[in-house]
């Protein structure tokens, strides 16, 4: 299987989905999450998101919908008014985003277009609170893309659950971000042994080579 399968190889027409992991506003414009008001304009994070994280997603979601790749987004998210449908986990923590918060879904930019899906989740896993595994066999997908936020936590929890479910997973470097420097490269060094790490050039080139192998 090792000599025929690579998780580099080609992406494949109809076979491949990119996955946005909780792009949404109350997380990446800074002053709209309350538990962390400290986290300005200024703050690394944020940087992040505004001068690399943000614009390569909007590369990365260009060259899939220009090739044909199947657009998924997964955001936090609770089903009821109350929460009461949340993991224990975001319970304590607490994480609670209403359904009816606008901040709560994606900006424009960010945002599912046309028939593109949009799942709600209510753990770190979005395998777990989600049937994005049953959407993504039923789409005949084998190459899952994934980017978003934050890298050492839900992305991480996409890449490694996705890769035990039997996917190619490649995670785009450059288009995850976390709190800091440190827990961004601490992150990669720990899951990278479930997934292709690229940064957007490459990936991009990869999608593109389904529009010209057509």
């Amino acid at each position: 299987m090792s000599d025929t399968v690579r998780r580099d190889q080609p992406f494949r027409a109809g076979e491949t989905a990119l996955l946005l992991v909780d792009l949404q506003r109350i997380w990446i414009e800074p002053g709209l999450d309350p538990h962390h008001p400290e986290r300005g304009p200024d703050h690394y994070f944020h940087r992040t998101l505004r001068e690399t994280t943000i614009p390569n997603t909007e590369r990365l979601l260009a060259a899939a919908r220009a090739n044909g790749v199947e657009v998924l987004h997964t955001i936090i998210q609770s089903l009821t008014k109350d929460g009461r449908d949340r993991s224990l986990d975001h319970k304590l923590t607490p994480i609670h985003v209403p359904p009816d918060l606008p901040e709560g879904l994606p900006p424009d930019n960010l945002g599912p277009k046309g028939d593109e899906i949009l799942l709600p989740k209510t753990s770190s896993g979005v395998f777990n609170s989600t049937n994005l595994d049953y959407l993504l066999r039923n789409l005949g997908v084998r190459s899952l893309i994934v980017c978003g936020v934050l890298t050492d936590q839900c992305v991480d929890m996409a890449v490694r659950d996705g890769a035990d479910r039997g996917f190619l997973v490649t995670c785009v470097t450059d288009a995850c971000a976390t709190i800091t420097p440190e827990r961004q490269d601490t992150a990669f060094r720990a899951f990278g042994g479930y997934c292709h790490l690229a940064d957007t050039a490459s990936t991009v080139a990869r999608i593109a080579a389904i529009g010209d192998a057509r």
